[in-house]
């Protein structure tokens, strides 16, 4: 039998109960089904008569998404729960800040994880009772933050070891290598590295016309916590602090060529980049090499000369 539901929070779960049955599931992506959703006579049951012609007549009008699996699925809340908190202890952080500078005080530079210890040192007598609570908050913030570090970097060692092939390119730490892993589950679903791009939103849409083929942003389809991860990847890569390599300097070359939001480009097609290289490295298992491109062409011309 085959059964076709929407894309939502419990569909995961349903899912995967009614392949144990023997089903055969398609799953539809609602934001794709707009004959659905803008229909002026719309009801639960003329929602899955819809849903049934669709899968009837083509299965990909549905355009169908697929689920990770149970324990994937368990694996990533680790990382959404340490995500939570850390924007928890984020905005903690800014509201004793922006307290103190009110009152004409302020926390010198420091690491978050030592921002309470700081704060403590300057705090005039009259906060004391309404901010120190929310050190100790921060503080209990920080240490279940270590602790789930440390549940990331366990399962990494001991149950996804391919995290430390994607580790190997500067600005992937163990929770992007690791959300990659976990989001992507199974490499050979993409027959080319190229398509990890499209599939996780960081490429272009597209409206062309005739004549007229305009110049989009990209389309933020798929995940948007691993997006995020890569942008941010992107951005340490082309930072200061970034260590150099063909990938920060094709991003370079797209900053410096000046125009309008030149920089912002250059992050969104290193991050696209940085996809299909961490999928091609899970794919080979290679050792990452940073110019791998100028050390191709020179085996190549070497090649040609012999």
């Amino acid at each position: 039998m085959t059964v076709a539901i929407e894309a939502g929070t419990h569909s995961p779960w349903v899912s995967r109960e009614l392949e144990r049955c023997g089903c055969k599931v398609l799953i539809g992506n609602p934001r794709k089904l707009r004959v659905i959703w803008s229909s002026v006579q719309k009801s639960d049951v003329r929602d899955a008569e819809m849903l049934a012609r669709i899968a009837r007549f083509d299965p990909g009008l549905l355009s169908p998404i697929r689920h990770r699996g149970e324990q994937a699925q368990a694996d990533l809340a680790v990382i959404k729960a340490r995500d939570i908190l850390v924007r928890t202890r984020t905005g903690l952080v800014n509201h004793v800040r922006g307290i103190l500078k009110s009152m004409g005080r302020r926390v010198p530079s420091c690491g978050t994880p030592s921002f309470a210890r700081k704060a403590r040192e300057h705090l005039p007598e009259v906060l004391l009772d309404p901010l120190l609570p929310i050190l100790e908050q921060i503080e209990a913030i920080t240490d279940k933050i270590r602790y789930y570090d440390r549940k990331i970097k366990a399962l990494s060692e001991e149950r996804y070891p391919e995290t430390f092939l994607l580790a190997q390119v500067s600005g992937v730490g163990p929770i992007t290598a690791l959300a990659f892993i976990l989001t992507l589950e199974e490499p050979q679903r993409f027959e080319k590295s190229r398509q990890v791009g499209v599939f996780l939103g960081l490429t272009p849409r597209r409206d062309q016309s005739g004549q007229t083929d305009k110049q989009l942003r990209i389309t933020k389809a798929g995940n948007g916590y691993l997006r995020q991860l890569l942008v941010s990847g992107a951005h340490h890569i082309l930072g200061p602090f970034g260590v150099d390599s063909e990938l920060r300097r094709f991003g370079l070359r797209i900053a410096g060529s000046g125009g309008k939001n030149a920089k912002r480009r250059a992050v969104v097609a290193v991050a696209r980049k940085l996809s299909v290289l961490l999928h091609r490295l899970w794919v080979t298992g290679e050792v990452y090499d940073p110019f791998y491109k100028r050390h191709n062409r020179t085996t190549k011309s070497l090649r040609q000369a012999a």
